[in-house]
């Protein structure tokens, strides 16, 4: 079956920018701290320099979690069973989804990413591999709740989470990701989440500042892209990237890092900063079992089964959303 032409959920102002977009990248360049949410590294450009990310050497989450799904098909299945409406939360390019789909037998496939030409022409090319599987992709900033497409309204569903964005926000943030997710699924549904689990510092740095560059250029990317959609003029040459561990918080931070002073506009709005400031733009928190166990139950998810690589590098959670409780 072809794709459905899909839904749009993205706010838009009179010149077609994103609101959220903007209002997020004001908000945080106003800041002592200049940060802006990761998901804004993904426009059509960041999501390919992201897929370029997955195939490098040093960049290991997507093979790990590429192991797991290859090696545990038949225990998926029994534990999900079939005919679900899978929906994948910031789907990109769904190279990892052909291996759940042929596990579980689904009744639909919904992907949600906030990228719209890039969702469904990756929407498009996966119809092409399960023609018999009706696909509704759905443009929208999946950090809210969104509405599913009125087609799988009664099926029961599975979200799915690959790779390790959850490890992208603060706890506060990604408890609130999941629980808008539960919203989204409804109670009695499953997910499917990938958590990158803590391991040696050297490793961590290296996947996130590859030797080839492409990293930097997928960080960079963001202030082409400021420049681009809200009337920016950022001088891209003075920032460089940098990858860095924060062992207390278990996380790796990615920086743009201002070579020289500055003084820039965006939207209207000027901005300074001295040689040394930063842009801080990504976090990629690091789980053990009782950290990922604490995330999803905060939310309102109960795990049921934890499945690690082959080197024990990356997890595969499975969780299902039960009923609220008021007491113990």
């Amino acid at each position: 079956m072809t794709t459905q032409q899909g839904l749009k959920l993205v706010e838009r102002d009179e010149e077609g920018v994103d609101t959220a977009f903007r209002a997020d990248v004001l908000e945080g360049l106003s800041q002592s701290q200049k940060a802006t949410p990761a998901r804004w590294l993904y426009d059509d450009a960041g999501s390919q320099l992201f897929e370029d990310i997955t195939q490098l050497p040093e960049y290991y989450p997507t093979r790990a979690e590429t192991d797991i799904l290859r090696t545990r098909g038949a225990e998926f299945a029994d534990m999900i069973g079939s005919g679900r409406a899978v929906v994948e939360f910031g789907s990109g390019s769904s190279v990892k989804t052909p291996l759940l789909l042929s596990a579980i037998a689904p009744a639909a496939y919904v992907p949600l990413d906030i990228s719209g030409d890039f969702l469904r022409a990756a929407a498009d090319e996966l119809a092409g591999k399960f023609p018999d599987l009706p696909v509704y992709p759905v443009e929208a900033d999946f950090m809210r709740t969104v509405a599913l497409p009125d087609e799988v309204a009664d099926m029961p569903k599975l979200g799915f989470f690959p790779g390790s964005t959850i490890g992208n926000m603060v706890a506060r943030t990604a408890v609130d990701l999941l629980r808008n997710m539960r919203e989204t699924l409804g109670v009695g549904a499953k997910l499917l989440i990938g958590m990158d689990l803590i391991k040696d510092e050297d490793v961590l740095i290296a996947a996130y500042d590859d030797a080839a560059g492409v990293t930097a250029q997928f960080n960079i990317n963001l202030l082409h892209r400021i420049n681009r959609e809200l009337d920016g003029d950022i001088p891209v040459d003075a920032f460089v990237h940098e990858a860095r561990w924060h062992d207390e918080y278990a996380r790796i931070e990615m920086h743009l890092v201002a070579q020289r002073d500055i003084t820039f506009d965006v939207s209207g709005q000027s901005f300074t900063m001295t040689e040394g400031d930063t842009i801080h733009t990504e976090n990629s928190h690091k789980f053990d079992r009782r950290t990922s166990n604490m995330l999803l139950l905060a939310a309102g998810w109960e795990p049921q089964e934890r499945w690690l690589d082959s080197k024990e590098r990356f997890s595969l959670m499975l969780a299902e959303a039960k009923p609220p409780r008021s007491a113990p």
